[in-house]
């Protein structure tokens, strides 16, 4: 199945970037969020994003800011998703919200567009309850940031049909990306195995064994990660890692899910990470 037209709903750090992504390898994207706020702060985002891309990867260099403007469609108005031949969702980690959502995608829609979720812990199958078409119901975790990571998670729901991955497979293969396909389970793989990396880095912060760059360093220098934990916690925000440990300790009730009190405090204080200015690092 080809896709021409892609909607992405949800204009923050990570809808941003998979628009960018989008947009670079030639398909028409449609943005949408409810936020017209979100929606300039996206436009800065992505001319920012891609200066910086410039940078770090030499293929980047050879694009051009406009032509990717020119590819992505800026709108709050969740029925431009009618135009759309594939959606991917990446709203925030709430399930009311999510549900709220794809209702409404789900009556805006034809019937035959795949819905993916780009959810880091929520359930797909329960998301896929909330529409009539759960066999097309699909996740995909895309890491941050998206157009410098080739490899995604694809989640299939109970409900996922076989010729749905497949097509959802060639998609990513479509734009160089590497898949894995894991079964659905709250967290799948990447997240279940990070938040608890995060979590604890946090509980030896707190507890005063080391310091966040201590942690960081250790990370990178000894197993040879590119970012630490409390590097990636302040990427990705402290509110969403906080949200997705909770979904995760509501999922499983396993207090190794247990968040960590400085990390509630921090969300408390406004110390959100990379996008407040503050986090366990200042920006």
């Amino acid at each position: 199945m080809k896709f021409n037209t892609i909607g992405v709903i949800g204009a923050g750090v990570m809808g941003s970037d998979i628009a960018i992504d989008l947009a670079i390898h030639k398909l028409n994207v449609i943005l949408v969020d409810k936020n017209d706020d979100t929606l300039e702060k996206s436009k800065k985002i992505i001319s920012g994003n891609l200066r910086n891309y410039t940078f770090i990867n030499e293929k980047f260099r050879s694009i051009k800011e406009e032509e990717i403007i020119s590819k992505i469609d800026f709108s709050s108005d969740i029925n431009k998703a009618s135009e759309c031949d594939f959606v991917i969702e990446s709203i925030s980690e709430n399930l009311l919200e999510k549900e709220e959502l794809f209702k409404k995608l789900d009556k805006v829609t034809r019937m035959d567009v795949i819905f993916a979720s780009n959810t880091s812990c929520i359930s797909i199958t329960k998301i896929a309850a909330f529409t009539s078409r759960p066999s097309i119901v699909i996740g995909i975790h895309f890491m941050n940031p998206v157009p410098l990571k080739e490899m995604t998670e694809v989640v299939k729901g109970y409900h996922t049909s076989d010729d749905t991955l497949e097509d959802v497979k060639s998609f990513l293969k479509a734009i160089n990306k590497h898949s894995v396909v894991v079964n659905d389970s709250p967290g799948f793989v990447a997240n279940r195995l990070s938040h608890l990396f995060m979590n604890e880095a946090a509980f030896l912060v707190m507890e005063g064994v080391a310091s966040p760059k201590g942690i960081d360093m250790i990370f990178k220098k000894g197993y040879g990660h590119a970012m630490g934990p409390l590097e990636t916690a302040d990427l990705i925000g402290l509110d969403t890692v906080l949200n997705s440990l909770e979904i995760l300790y509501d999922s499983y009730q396993d207090p190794k899910f247990r968040c960590c009190p400085l990390l509630k405090k921090m969300v408390n204080a406004g110390l959100l990470g990379k996008k407040s200015g503050e986090g366990f690092y200042k920006y």
